[in-house]
Protein backbone atom coordinates (compact mmCIF):
# COMPACT_ATOMS: atom_id res chain seq x y z
CA UNK A 1 0.00 0.00 0.00
CA UNK A 2 1.19 3.42 -0.84
CA UNK A 3 2.11 6.21 1.87
CA UNK A 4 -0.54 8.28 -0.49
CA UNK A 5 -2.98 5.42 0.39
CA UNK A 6 -2.51 5.37 3.83
CA UNK A 7 -3.11 9.16 4.53
CA UNK A 8 -5.71 9.35 2.45
CA UNK A 9 -7.81 6.26 4.49
CA UNK A 10 -6.70 7.75 7.46
CA UNK A 11 -8.22 11.16 6.85
CA UNK A 12 -11.42 9.88 5.70
CA UNK A 13 -11.76 7.87 9.51
CA UNK A 14 -14.33 10.76 11.61
CA UNK A 15 -13.19 11.64 14.98
CA UNK A 16 -16.06 8.92 16.44
CA UNK A 17 -14.77 6.40 14.21
CA UNK A 18 -11.07 7.00 16.04
CA UNK A 19 -12.02 6.98 19.26
CA UNK A 20 -14.16 4.21 18.94
CA UNK A 21 -11.16 2.42 17.23
CA UNK A 22 -8.87 3.44 19.97
CA UNK A 23 -11.21 1.30 22.97
CA UNK A 24 -10.19 -1.40 20.52
CA UNK A 25 -13.62 -2.98 21.00
CA UNK A 26 -12.58 -6.43 19.90
CA UNK A 27 -10.04 -6.97 23.18
CA UNK A 28 -13.10 -6.38 25.03
CA UNK A 29 -13.64 -10.16 25.37
CA UNK A 30 -10.71 -10.27 27.44
CA UNK A 31 -11.97 -8.26 29.98
CA UNK A 32 -15.94 -9.85 29.81
CA UNK A 33 -14.56 -13.97 29.78
CA UNK A 34 -12.84 -13.32 32.95
CA UNK A 35 -15.73 -11.93 34.54
CA UNK A 36 -18.74 -14.29 33.04
CA UNK A 37 -16.33 -17.38 34.16
CA UNK A 38 -15.86 -15.25 38.03
CA UNK A 39 -19.89 -14.91 38.40
CA UNK A 40 -20.44 -18.88 36.74
CA UNK A 41 -18.66 -20.13 39.97
CA UNK A 42 -20.56 -18.11 42.05
CA UNK A 43 -23.52 -18.90 40.68
CA UNK A 44 -22.52 -22.71 41.46
CA UNK A 45 -21.10 -22.20 44.81
CA UNK A 46 -25.07 -20.37 45.48
CA UNK A 47 -23.63 -16.49 45.97
CA UNK A 48 -24.40 -14.84 42.94
CA UNK A 49 -24.74 -11.35 43.41
CA UNK A 50 -26.44 -8.99 40.51
CA UNK A 51 -25.08 -5.96 41.57
CA UNK A 52 -21.83 -6.65 42.51
CA UNK A 53 -21.52 -8.98 38.65
CA UNK A 54 -22.74 -5.94 36.88
CA UNK A 55 -20.22 -3.68 38.81
CA UNK A 56 -17.38 -5.89 37.65
CA UNK A 57 -18.23 -6.22 33.90
CA UNK A 58 -18.68 -2.41 33.79
CA UNK A 59 -15.42 -1.84 36.05
CA UNK A 60 -13.25 -4.81 33.81
CA UNK A 61 -14.79 -3.52 30.76
CA UNK A 62 -13.34 0.58 31.68
CA UNK A 63 -9.87 -0.93 32.61
CA UNK A 64 -9.63 -2.80 29.63
CA UNK A 65 -10.56 0.70 27.23
CA UNK A 66 -8.32 2.35 29.72
CA UNK A 67 -5.34 -0.28 29.32
CA UNK A 68 -6.26 -0.02 25.66
CA UNK A 69 -5.79 3.86 25.29
CA UNK A 70 -2.66 4.03 27.69
CA UNK A 71 -1.18 1.49 25.28
CA UNK A 72 -1.67 3.35 22.58
CA UNK A 73 -0.37 6.76 23.66
CA UNK A 74 2.96 5.57 25.65
CA UNK A 75 3.81 2.74 21.98
CA UNK A 76 3.07 6.19 19.93
CA UNK A 77 5.53 8.24 22.22
CA UNK A 78 8.31 5.56 22.35
CA UNK A 79 8.26 4.86 18.70
CA UNK A 80 7.31 1.13 19.28
CA UNK A 81 4.18 2.13 17.41
CA UNK A 82 5.44 3.62 13.41
CA UNK A 83 4.60 3.20 9.90
CA UNK A 84 6.09 0.02 10.02
CA UNK A 85 3.39 -1.72 12.19
CA UNK A 86 1.81 -4.43 11.19
CA UNK A 87 -0.97 -4.51 13.45
CA UNK A 88 -4.30 -2.40 13.18
CA UNK A 89 -4.38 0.92 13.38
CA UNK A 90 -3.10 2.62 16.52
CA UNK A 91 -4.63 6.15 16.63
CA UNK A 92 -2.20 8.31 18.14
CA UNK A 93 0.57 6.69 15.56
CA UNK A 94 -1.70 7.58 13.28
CA UNK A 95 -2.56 10.48 14.04
CA UNK A 96 -6.27 10.29 13.75
CA UNK A 97 -6.03 11.69 17.80
CA UNK A 98 -3.88 14.21 19.46
CA UNK A 99 -1.67 12.51 22.17
CA UNK A 100 -3.14 14.60 24.64
CA UNK A 101 -6.62 13.38 23.77
CA UNK A 102 -5.97 10.20 24.32
CA UNK A 103 -3.74 10.95 27.82
CA UNK A 104 -6.49 12.85 28.89
CA UNK A 105 -9.00 9.95 27.88
CA UNK A 106 -6.90 6.87 29.71
CA UNK A 107 -7.57 9.21 32.91
CA UNK A 108 -11.03 9.87 32.55
CA UNK A 109 -11.51 6.06 31.80
CA UNK A 110 -9.46 4.93 35.08
CA UNK A 111 -11.34 7.38 36.86
CA UNK A 112 -14.68 5.92 36.10
CA UNK A 113 -13.25 2.40 36.77
CA UNK A 114 -12.98 3.78 40.55
CA UNK A 115 -16.09 5.08 40.79
CA UNK A 116 -17.22 1.74 40.02
CA UNK A 117 -14.46 0.48 41.96
CA UNK A 118 -15.97 2.70 44.76
CA UNK A 119 -19.09 0.61 44.72
CA UNK A 120 -17.27 -2.76 45.43
CA UNK A 121 -15.31 -1.53 47.74
CA UNK A 122 -18.77 -0.81 49.74
CA UNK A 123 -19.82 -4.22 48.94
CA UNK A 124 -16.42 -6.73 49.45
CA UNK A 125 -14.16 -4.09 51.76
CA UNK A 126 -10.47 -3.05 51.17
CA UNK A 127 -9.21 -5.96 49.15
CA UNK A 128 -10.95 -4.83 46.50
CA UNK A 129 -9.06 -1.27 46.94
CA UNK A 130 -5.66 -2.92 46.31
CA UNK A 131 -7.19 -5.08 43.15
CA UNK A 132 -8.49 -2.22 41.81
CA UNK A 133 -5.20 0.09 42.64
CA UNK A 134 -2.91 -2.78 41.32
CA UNK A 135 -4.81 -2.82 38.25
CA UNK A 136 -4.54 0.25 37.08
CA UNK A 137 -0.55 0.52 38.06
CA UNK A 138 -0.37 -2.53 35.46
CA UNK A 139 -2.20 -1.25 32.79
CA UNK A 140 -0.27 1.80 32.85
CA UNK A 141 2.67 0.23 33.31
CA UNK A 142 2.44 -2.67 30.73
CA UNK A 143 3.69 0.27 28.30
CA UNK A 144 4.63 3.22 29.98
CA UNK A 145 6.71 4.38 33.03
CA UNK A 146 10.43 3.58 33.42
CA UNK A 147 10.35 -0.07 33.14
CA UNK A 148 7.40 -1.17 30.59
CA UNK A 149 6.38 -4.56 31.39
CA UNK A 150 5.49 -5.48 27.93
CA UNK A 151 9.07 -4.31 26.52
CA UNK A 152 10.65 -6.29 28.77
CA UNK A 153 9.14 -10.11 28.20
CA UNK A 154 6.64 -9.50 30.90
CA UNK A 155 3.92 -9.14 28.66
CA UNK A 156 2.18 -12.82 29.26
CA UNK A 157 3.27 -12.87 33.15
CA UNK A 158 0.88 -9.52 33.39
CA UNK A 159 -2.13 -11.20 31.11
CA UNK A 160 -2.29 -14.20 32.66
CA UNK A 161 -2.28 -12.51 36.36
CA UNK A 162 -4.98 -9.82 35.96
CA UNK A 163 -6.64 -11.10 33.26
CA UNK A 164 -6.95 -14.93 34.62
CA UNK A 165 -6.39 -14.80 38.73
CA UNK A 166 -7.21 -11.31 39.35
CA UNK A 167 -10.29 -11.21 37.57
CA UNK A 168 -11.81 -14.20 37.55
CA UNK A 169 -10.92 -14.45 41.60
CA UNK A 170 -12.01 -10.86 42.12
CA UNK A 171 -15.02 -11.03 40.46
CA UNK A 172 -15.86 -14.30 42.74
CA UNK A 173 -15.11 -12.94 46.03
CA UNK A 174 -17.20 -9.33 45.43
CA UNK A 175 -20.13 -12.12 45.44
CA UNK A 176 -19.33 -14.30 47.68
CA UNK A 177 -17.31 -12.18 50.25
CA UNK A 178 -14.86 -15.08 50.63
CA UNK A 179 -12.66 -17.67 49.27
CA UNK A 180 -12.29 -21.35 47.82
CA UNK A 181 -10.17 -23.08 45.33
CA UNK A 182 -12.31 -23.28 42.59
CA UNK A 183 -11.86 -19.82 41.43
CA UNK A 184 -8.46 -20.01 41.23
CA UNK A 185 -8.54 -23.15 39.19
CA UNK A 186 -10.96 -21.60 37.15
CA UNK A 187 -9.20 -18.80 36.38
CA UNK A 188 -6.36 -20.96 34.99
CA UNK A 189 -7.76 -21.86 31.55
CA UNK A 190 -9.28 -18.20 31.32
CA UNK A 191 -5.97 -16.84 32.03
CA UNK A 192 -3.79 -18.88 29.24
CA UNK A 193 -6.35 -17.75 26.75
CA UNK A 194 -5.79 -14.79 27.54
CA UNK A 195 -1.91 -15.01 27.45
CA UNK A 196 -2.56 -16.79 23.82
CA UNK A 197 -4.06 -13.70 22.21
CA UNK A 198 -0.93 -11.69 23.47
CA UNK A 199 1.51 -13.94 22.08
CA UNK A 200 -0.37 -13.92 18.78
CA UNK A 201 0.56 -9.93 18.50
CA UNK A 202 4.16 -10.25 19.61
CA UNK A 203 4.41 -12.73 17.25
CA UNK A 204 3.71 -10.81 14.62
CA UNK A 205 5.32 -8.11 15.59
CA UNK A 206 8.68 -9.69 16.23
CA UNK A 207 10.42 -7.61 13.96
CA UNK A 208 9.39 -4.43 14.25
CA UNK A 209 9.68 -4.66 17.63
CA UNK A 210 12.92 -5.92 17.48
CA UNK A 211 13.85 -2.68 15.55
CA UNK A 212 11.80 -0.17 18.26
CA UNK A 213 13.77 -1.96 21.42
CA UNK A 214 10.68 -3.50 22.43
CA UNK A 215 12.11 -6.94 23.81
CA UNK A 216 8.81 -8.70 24.26
CA UNK A 217 9.04 -12.89 25.19
CA UNK A 218 8.60 -13.11 21.60
CA UNK A 219 11.55 -11.06 20.58
CA UNK A 220 13.73 -12.80 23.62
CA UNK A 221 12.19 -16.43 22.29
CA UNK A 222 12.47 -16.08 18.86
CA UNK A 223 9.64 -17.21 16.06
CA UNK A 224 10.07 -20.89 16.62
CA UNK A 225 9.26 -21.46 20.20
CA UNK A 226 6.86 -18.59 20.31
CA UNK A 227 4.73 -20.74 17.82
CA UNK A 228 5.43 -23.43 20.70
CA UNK A 229 4.62 -21.27 23.26
CA UNK A 230 1.39 -21.02 22.02
CA UNK A 231 0.72 -24.33 21.76
CA UNK A 232 1.48 -24.59 25.66
CA UNK A 233 -0.59 -22.07 26.46
CA UNK A 234 -3.70 -23.68 24.35
CA UNK A 235 -3.04 -26.89 25.10
CA UNK A 236 -3.11 -25.58 28.88
CA UNK A 237 -6.00 -24.35 28.83
CA UNK A 238 -7.99 -27.42 27.40
CA UNK A 239 -6.13 -29.94 30.05
CA UNK A 240 -7.17 -27.97 33.10
CA UNK A 241 -10.87 -29.20 32.80
CA UNK A 242 -10.17 -32.37 31.78
CA UNK A 243 -7.93 -32.35 35.38
CA UNK A 244 -10.59 -31.19 37.58
CA UNK A 245 -12.96 -33.99 35.64
CA UNK A 246 -10.84 -36.74 36.18
CA UNK A 247 -9.04 -36.35 38.82
CA UNK A 248 -10.87 -34.46 40.94
CA UNK A 249 -14.47 -35.99 40.36
CA UNK A 250 -15.90 -32.24 39.16
CA UNK A 251 -19.04 -32.40 36.82
CA UNK A 252 -18.79 -33.67 33.50
CA UNK A 253 -20.03 -30.51 32.61
CA UNK A 254 -16.90 -28.55 33.12
CA UNK A 255 -16.04 -30.98 29.86
CA UNK A 256 -18.80 -28.60 27.30
CA UNK A 257 -15.16 -26.24 26.43
CA UNK A 258 -13.46 -29.09 24.68
CA UNK A 259 -16.41 -28.73 22.43
CA UNK A 260 -14.41 -25.87 21.09
CA UNK A 261 -11.01 -27.86 20.23
CA UNK A 262 -11.43 -28.00 16.62
CA UNK A 263 -11.53 -24.40 16.70
CA UNK A 264 -8.43 -24.30 18.88
CA UNK A 265 -6.76 -26.96 16.67
CA UNK A 266 -7.81 -24.77 13.19
CA UNK A 267 -6.60 -21.15 15.18
CA UNK A 268 -3.20 -22.89 16.10
CA UNK A 269 -2.70 -24.24 12.78
CA UNK A 270 -3.07 -21.03 11.10
CA UNK A 271 -0.50 -19.55 13.44
CA UNK A 272 2.10 -21.75 11.92
CA UNK A 273 1.60 -21.01 8.38
CA UNK A 274 0.71 -16.93 8.38
CA UNK A 275 2.94 -14.24 9.01
CA UNK A 276 2.72 -10.41 8.31
CA UNK A 277 -0.75 -9.27 7.96
CA UNK A 278 -2.62 -12.21 7.90
CA UNK A 279 -1.97 -12.80 11.46
CA UNK A 280 -4.13 -10.12 12.19
CA UNK A 281 -7.11 -12.67 11.49
CA UNK A 282 -5.20 -15.08 13.58
CA UNK A 283 -5.19 -12.43 16.32
CA UNK A 284 -8.78 -11.98 15.90
CA UNK A 285 -9.67 -15.74 15.53
CA UNK A 286 -7.75 -16.40 19.38
CA UNK A 287 -9.93 -13.83 20.69
CA UNK A 288 -12.79 -15.71 19.79
CA UNK A 289 -11.30 -18.72 21.10
CA UNK A 290 -11.81 -17.51 24.18
CA UNK A 291 -14.88 -16.40 23.57
CA UNK A 292 -16.33 -19.43 22.98
CA UNK A 293 -14.25 -21.46 25.81
CA UNK A 294 -15.18 -19.37 28.45
CA UNK A 295 -18.93 -19.10 27.48
CA UNK A 296 -18.88 -22.98 27.57
CA UNK A 297 -16.83 -23.22 30.67
CA UNK A 298 -19.02 -20.77 32.30
CA UNK A 299 -22.32 -22.69 31.10
CA UNK A 300 -20.52 -26.11 32.67
CA UNK A 301 -20.15 -24.37 36.14
CA UNK A 302 -23.71 -22.77 35.67
CA UNK A 303 -25.38 -26.17 34.92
Amino acid sequence: MSAERTVSDTESISTLRAWVMATRPKTLAAAAIPVLVGTAVAVSAGAFAAGAAFAAFLGAGLLQIGANLANDYFDAESGADNEDRLGPTRVVQAGLLSPKAVKTATALTFGAATVVGVYLVALAGWPIVAIGVASILAAIAYTGGPYPLGYHGLGELFVFLFFGLVAVVGTYYVQALALSADPFVAAVPVGLLSSAILVVNNYRDIETDRQAGKNTLAVRLGPAATRWQYVLLVAGAYLVPVVQVVLFAAPITLLLPLLSLPVAVVTTRRLWTNEGTALNAVLAQTAGLLSVFGILYAAGYML
